[in-house]
């Protein structure tokens, strides 16, 4: 489900990922394939059989960005980390980056009609800087809490979802046009907001393995550590730490490590002047090149042209 026009399942319009890894356990994980000058949204709905078709039965795979689906009719069902989860009408799931996701039955989810948003923080003014590390602290994600993950609108409210998505579509569709940056923005914040307040009003207890290893992700990323490091400090084997936090957060180590020093690169790109090898330096890779090479391999474009972009866009 969450992959609807969001990943190379099919040559669909409106694809924004590709498939750029793939797990030990044969589940591809998908990237988010950011456009030059594009904010990195996209916006699917999904009211036909031919589209769901494009969608092969029980399909695992995880992804590296945001998404919100919101079910305006009809049923079915879809497993997230192995936990089946149906799917009604009026309901909005939220799904994190690296949940495993299935599609079980989609004959269902063919008489039906949805919607699916696709993004990463840079797309949210509010979000641009948050550490992933933060995300499941931050109130505008609470959906995407561990503990929530899907909530049910109000019947009244049902038709204010409709609207909101048919316009981001809109301007999805025209970027270029006056304000449709600041427009895309407020529009994917007023959603997030509203499906904020969907999520339970106690957030769960955190998990205090995965607060010690984030503490620590937190306090080294700017220098050259690696994954095995940071186990060991914590006194844990690498796998074991892997293993344990890939179950209770949905992502290995070395994807956290990866994705703070990542979010913080895309920062400094956007915020500053500073030159690739200053970058490198302040976010514990080695120098420029390979920089260069992680977040291409990353993103899909080189940090260059991602800097120019985002400057255009915003």
């Amino acid at each position: 489900m969450a992959n609807m026009g969001h990943s190379s399942v099919g040559d669909a319009p409106g694809v924004r990922s590709r498939a750029r890894t793939v797990r030990s356990d044969g589940t591809p994980i998908y990237r988010y394939r950011q456009r030059p000058g594009l904010p990195p949204v996209s916006v699917t709905r999904f009211d036909t059989e031919a589209a769901h078709s494009r969608l092969p039965p029980d399909h695992r795979h995880a992804h590296d960005f945001l998404v919100l689906v919101y079910v305006e009719e009809g049923m079915g069902s879809f497993t997230v980390d192995g936990v089946e989860r149906p799917l009604r009408a009026g309901e909005v799931h939220a799904l994190s980056p690296g949940q495993v996701i299935g599609v079980a039955a989609t004959a269902e989810l063919a008489r039906g009609r949805a919607w699916s948003v696709a993004f990463t923080p840079d797309a949210v003014p509010t979000l641009t800087s948050v550490s992933p590390l933060a995300w499941a602290h931050h109130p505008l994600l609470a959906l995407f809490a561990v503990s929530a993950g899907h909530g049910r609108i109000a019947e009244p409210d049902q038709a204010n979802w409709s609207a909101w998505l048919a316009d981001l579509a809109d301007e999805l569709a025209d970027p270029d046009r006056l304000g449709a940056s600041d427009a895309i923005a407020a529009l994917l914040t007023r959603l997030l907001v509203a499906a904020a307040r969907l999520a339970p009003c106690a957030p769960a207890a955190p998990d205090p393995l995965v607060e010690r290893v984030f503490a620590e992700i937190e306090a080294t990323f700017r220098e050259p550590v690696s994954a095995t490091d940071v186990a060991r400090r914590l006194g844990y084997t690498p796998g074991h730490l892997t293993t344990v936090l890939r179950r209770r957060t949905g992502r290995p180590l070395l994807e956290w490590i990866t994705e703070r020093r990542m979010t913080e690169v895309r920062r400094m790109l956007r915020e500053t002047d500073l030159p690739l090898d200053a970058v490198a330096t302040r976010t514990g890779l080695r120098d420029a090149t390979y920089l260069v090479r992680r977040f291409r391999d990353r993103y899909g474009i080189t940090p260059q042209r991602w800097r120019r972009a985002q400057r255009a866009w915003s």
